[in-house]
């Protein structure tokens, strides 16, 4: 399958680099194509453009700045988003991706009078989100009921490729990473995978 994998950090050093390198080496190690999209790296700019936001309720979505990222979303059947949590929601590039991207004719389109839309990411099978928080489990589940979570599957994917399946692993109290956590939730992140690759639906 198409796999997109991708990284919104600022660090080259960091433990969602080292997940994000694992996700691409055990979906590669499967036999899937995997493109390893690493928003800081290629200087994503976030900010929905001018042109962009003009052509938002327009004849036509001007994607002429998103260049092939958007090629790349219409063509992934799994996609996994390794991020950090931060302040309980989703750092500024992700959230300027999800901005941009998941745009009218690309990832939806538009209902009749504005009604409920219609979603066209319909090659996406699989979405697997892997976060690391400094908050102890107990606050993003009990206190903020685990809120990106609820954003990503039900108001981002779940519109516009309800057919997925999704996942999503959370590492928490990130900035004590002891080495055998970091391994068990590496382990977690290649059995979550490992159904992808065997054809299973992640949720």
């Amino acid at each position: 399958m198409n796999c997109l994998v991708i990284l919104s950090h600022p660090l080259a050093k960091s433990l969602n680099r080292h997940f994000a390198d694992l996700a691409v080496a055990e979906l590669e190690a499967a036999g899937h194509s995997v493109t390893l999209l690493d928003l800081y790296k290629a200087e994503f700019d976030p900010r929905l453009t001018l042109a962009e936001r003009r052509s938002y309720y327009g004849d036509g979505f001007d994607a002429s700045a998103l260049g092939a990222h958007e090629q790349a979303l219409r063509e992934a059947e799994v996609i996994v988003l390794v991020f950090p949590t931060w302040w309980f929601g989703l750092p500024a590039m992700l959230k300027g991706w999800i901005d941009r991207l998941f745009a009218p004719g690309i990832a939806f389109d538009h209902g009749s009078d504005f009604g409920p839309i219609r979603p066209l990411l319909h090659r996406l099978r699989h979405v697997v989100a892997i976060t690391t928080l400094g908050s102890p489990w107990w606050v993003d589940w009990l206190v903020m009921r685990r809120p990106i979570r609820r954003i990503l599957k039900w108001g981002v994917f779940g519109a516009c490729a309800p057919k997925a399946g999704f996942a999503m692993l959370s590492f928490y109290a990130a900035e004590k990473p002891q080495r055998e956590r970091v391994e068990r939730f590496g382990e977690r992140i290649r059995q979550q995978l490992r159904k992808i690759a065997y054809g299973c639906r992640n949720d």
